[in-house]
């Protein structure tokens, strides 16, 4: 059942957070992790820094909008539990939604306050990263789900649907591989920049050479599996399903493949900072539609299929 005007604040808070997460990628970026000192939740020990350097101002405007995101999420639950009925999809969503963000403020407060920030190449911030890279995209995942049901999308109805589900449920696994993978290889890229693609290559073999560097290989190998996999799912569930659900599969087609050419570009150029920021959102891209075409294809009855079935 759709939830009027709610659903639409649901969308505004998803992408509310997109933006919070692609100037969390650009603090990192741009080296300016540390840039309110060892203070949280205040910068530099105020509340309001003074005469703030570039870096500092770009931290403190992350922390403000992380702020943000937590009074939206905040009143996205209580208001989405005040016009839902009880057994409405969308209250799992906004339970998972509240725990997620508590949890994504912790993380963000562990990077500052045990410095695994600006400089820091220990091999505890990369696990550190991968983490708080792995809890967003579940954050995504829930606010996506939010948004969708409050937009009248059916519940899962997985009983009905168990290839499907298994099917999906490997390909998020592998986007949130993907991810993780991806924001230790642009952590690497950010503490050991290559000057040209020949010295990155060559930084890659280079024996002794520091873990940031020898796992970056590892993420293009994932993506390009993880993508071999995503066009076998695609094909294999679009003969099975019908109408807005083959739109949904052919859209994520569609989004995976130009995040592979974004990626692509992304190696060849170095990094840009643009272009980094570019692939994070079409990473972000590609797991929301995978989230929003499993909903879809899981919120199929399965009766409904052998109808349809019976009528081709």
């Amino acid at each position: 059942m759709k939830l009027p005007k709610f659903f639409i604040y649901s969308w505004i808070v998803l992408g509310w957070n997109l933006l919070v997460i692609l100037w969390g990628a650009y603090v990192r970026a741009t080296g300016s992790g540390a840039g309110c000192g060892r203070h949280w939740p205040l910068c530099n020990g105020q509340v309001v820094p003074q005469n703030p350097g570039a870096a500092m101002t770009v931290e403190f405007t992350h922390r403000l909008l992380s702020g943000g995101a937590i009074v939206l999420i905040a009143a996205l639950v209580v208001w989405g539990f005040r016009v839902s009925s009880r057994g409405h999809p969308v209250r799992k969503s906004l339970v998972a939604a509240g725990i997620l963000i508590f949890v994504e403020a912790l993380l963000g407060a562990g990077l500052v306050l045990f410095e695994l920030v600006a400089e820091n190449t220990s091999a505890i911030r990369a696990v550190a990263v991968a983490l708080h890279l792995a809890n967003t995209f579940l954050l995504v995942a829930s606010l996506a789900l939010t948004a969708y049901w409050a937009s009248g999308g059916a519940p899962f109805n997985i009983p009905a649907n168990r290839r499907t589900a298994l099917l999906n449920g490997l390909g998020l696994l592998g986007i949130l591989f993907i991810g993780m993978s991806g924001a230790i290889t642009a952590l690497g890229d950010t503490l050991f920049p290559p000057s040209t693609l020949a010295e990155g290559f060559a930084q890659d073999i280079r024996p002794g050479a520091h873990f940031l560097i020898e796992l970056r290989v590892y993420h293009p190998v994932i993506a390009i599996l993880v993508a071999i996999y995503t066009l076998y799912l695609v094909r294999s569930l679009y003969n099975r399903n019908w109408g807005f659900s083959r739109k949904m599969l052919v859209t994520l087609f569609i989004v995976g493949g130009a995040q592979i050419l974004v990626g692509v570009t992304n190696l060849l150029t170095l990094a840009p900072i643009p272009l980094q920021l570019f692939h994070l959102f079409m990473a972000d891209m590609v797991w929301i539609f995978y989230i929003l075409t499993t909903a879809v294809l899981l919120g199929v009855p399965q009766s409904l299929k052998i109808r349809l079935a019976e009528v081709e």
